[in-house]
Order: C-alpha cells, then structure tokens, then sequence
C-alpha cells in the first residue's frame, strides 16, 4: 500500500469508533491548545507592549519614582523614596547638554470630562499635567488645532488637548477645538485634539487629555511625584544622554556615591526585557503542564492503538497471509497513531490561535499568529504519535499469521 491508501485505512479507522477518538484527542487538543492559546496570548501582549513603549518615541526614555512591572516588594520598597519634584526635574533639562527634549509630566486617573452641552465621559479619563515638551516625548502628535504652548505654561492657561475617545464622547458632532468642556467642574478651553495611536498595553488608551503643568499642579495639587521624559538627540547619544541624566538627578537628589538610584529608569527595551523575563516562567510553567498533558495523550493514544491491534488481528493474519511483512503492519499502525495525534493537534492550534487573540480583541491591538509555535505543536503531536504509537504497531507486526487467523 502507498502512503495515501494507509491515511485513508486510518481515517477510517478512526470513523468506525467515533466516540473512542474523540475521547482520546481531547488529551492531545487540550495539551496543544494550553501550549498555543498561552503562547499566542504572550505574543499578542508583547507586540501590544513594544508598539505601546513606542508612545515614549524612538531613542526616548522616563525616569520616576516606582519601578515599571514591578514586584510587591520592590513597589514597598520604592513607595519609601521621596517625590521628583518639578525643581529636580528643572535641574534636570537646565543641565543636560546630549538631550533634545526633556518634559515634565504628572498624571491623575479616574476624572470626568463634560462638555457644556451636557455630554460626559465615564469617570475614568487620565488627565496629564505636561510641560510643552512632554508632548513629543510622550510621541503624542496634534491632529487638529495646535499644542501646548510656553506661554501657556508660564500664564497657567486653562487650556486642554483631547485624545480620540474624549472627543468622540463629548463632541459626537465635532468641532471640538474652540470649545470649551469642564474637568471636574472647573472650565478649559479646547485647543487641540491628539492624533489616535490605538490602545495598548504599553501606553494610555485613547481616553485621556493633556493640560499645562501649571494648571494640573494648581488643580490637583503638587505633592505628587513627577516624570521626567527625556529625548537624546540621536540614537547614537541615547546611552551617553541615559547615563548624563542619571549623573545629574543624583547630584540634584544627593544620592550618596556608591549608593544605588532612588529613582527608576526605564525605556522600550528595559520594559520589553522585563516583560520577557517575566513570561518566560509563565512560558516554563506552561510547558510543563503541557507536557503533563501530553503524556497523558500520549498514554491515551497507546491504549487506543493496543484496544485496535485486538479488534483487527485476523485483519492483520489476512494481510501477511496474502504477502504484508512487518514494515507493512508496523507503518500502517504507526500511522494511524501518527494521523490521530495530529488531527488532536491541528484542532488545538486553531482553537489555541482562536482563544490566544481574544486577549488581542479585549486589549484592541492586531492578532498574531504564532506560525513557529503552530509548527512546533504540530511536530509536537508527530512525536507523541511515534512514540506512544510505535509498541502497539510493532506487537501488531510480530503477530503470527496462523494464530491471527485462528483468532476469533
């Protein structure tokens, strides 16, 4: 027999006991789907982490007071550093000589916007207290109407930049900009409107506006942490201006000499490798748990292929009797706990791809699919069906013609 004409016996043999299959492939399907849903969820969330960390623009870093992605302890251990206060941070873009924008940012969840027609968001805008040059740090581009000004700034205008989702809520008819809306009660003039970037993981949302500094310290108050938000003027400058600001917020902040940073530095890779190394256990917890699943499977598969070596023996005496050797027998076996391991597979993969890009949908970023993961479960199941598969195929090779057909 070709390689077809065995498929097609395996197919059918698979058919003839329906329920029995389907039984022993939802081992395989849920080994493969925990592998290829986790996998394609940790792509996803990646992909939405660097596109998000690229809010911070190219070559573009933030220094504050918590930690990104940090541990219970090392937040505890954080929440005891003093506040950066606008002063540090004025040292900070007074001094430093390798930088081509450095702004100031604070930042306040959970407001309402309204604007006076009566139309309101949920409260649950961020607004962002920003120094004109945390704008472009902040890769934010004005779409319509214009930026924050210095004179803004200086005069503590109440003047606001709405992003997509605000004005979309609180002007469904448009003409936002030379309007007025109210932050908590208390009025600013629209001057402008954000270029959407879409949501993601690694940045705001598009539900949050941008006021002057001065204006955000007067109505939220300044006993609040600062950020400071720093462009190199190259992406050849970014380690030399990193290591400049870093100099300089110590000397500001009287950070002993051999004592380490009272303040946190992070950028597009520091957020990305994090976010790595934390996933990489996830990814090692999930394999394992997979692998556990898979031999189950795998056990699964060797019963089946022994139940269906008894139930066809004077099958197999009637085919070397007519001139089958064992490479014969033993490749149609195998082959059937091959072709039945990779139909567990290929219905795991897709609905492990399927599972894996709601996280995709819940969070609005593009959906993955995790080819080299898809072809790694595949071979996966490949090697399963080998090896679970290869004693019931050679028992039912070794069997003696005349006694299998003796058999009843």
């Amino acid at each position: 027999m070709d390689f077809g004409e065995i498929v097609k016996i395996s197919l059918n043999a698979i058919r003839a006991n329906k329920l029995r299959s389907v039984l022993t492939l939802l081992g395989i399907v849920v080994g493969v789907f925990s592998i290829i849903g986790v996998m394609t969820a940790v792509d996803v969330l990646q992909n939405s982490i660097e596109s998000g960390m690229s809010n911070l623009g190219a070559h573009t870093f933030q220094i504050q007071k918590f930690p990104v992605m940090a541990s219970r302890q090392q937040w505890l251990k954080a929440r005891n550093r003093k506040d950066i206060t606008y002063e540090q941070a004025s040292k900070v873009e007074d001094r430093i000589t390798t930088a081509m924008y450095v702004g100031i940012e604070a930042f306040d969840q959970g407001n309402v916007v309204q604007a006076l027609t009566g139309e309101k968001t949920n409260p649950n805008v961020m607004v962002f207290g920003e120094t004109p040059n945390g704008i472009p740090t902040n890769n934010w581009v004005i779409r319509e109407g214009r930026s924050i000004s210095n004179d803004d700034f200086r005069n503590a205008r109440k003047v606001v930049v709405l992003a997509r989702d605000i004005v979309s809520k609180v002007f469904p008819r448009g003409d936002a900009v030379g309007s007025e809306v109210k932050i908590n009660g208390v009025r600013y003039s629209v001057i402008g409107t954000f270029e959407p970037k879409g949501a993601s993981l690694g940045g705001p949302n598009e539900n949050y506006v941008a006021i002057p500094l001065s204006v955000y310290q007067d109505q939220f108050g300044t006993r609040r942490s600062l950020n400071i938000m720093i462009k190199a003027k190259s992406p050849e400058l970014y380690e030399d201006c990193l290591e400049e600001a870093r100099t300089i917020l110590r000397t500001v902040r009287k950070v002993a000499p051999g004592a380490e940073d009272d303040f946190s530095v992070f950028s597009n890779d520091s957020m990305i490798e994090q976010f790595n190394n934390f996933t990489q256990y996830v990814k090692l917890g999930v394999g394992f748990i997979s692998f556990v699943s898979l031999l189950a499977a795998g056990v699964g598969i060797m019963n089946i292929m022994l139940v269906s070596v008894s139930e066809r023996i004077k099958e197999i005496g009637i085919r070397k009797a007519i001139g089958a050797r064992k490479k014969n027998i033993l490749g149609q076996f195998l082959t059937e706990a091959i072709v039945l391991c990779q139909i567990g597979g290929i219905i795991g993969i897709l609905v492990g791809i399927l599972m894996g890009n709601l996280v995709a949908l819940m969070f609005e970023v593009p959906p993955v699919f995790p080819l080299d993961w898809a072809i790694l479960g595949f071979v996966i199941c490949s090697i399963v069906g080998v090896i679970f598969g290869v004693y019931p195929a050679w028992k039912a090779a070794n069997l003696d013609p005349i006694e299998a057909l003796r058999y009843e």
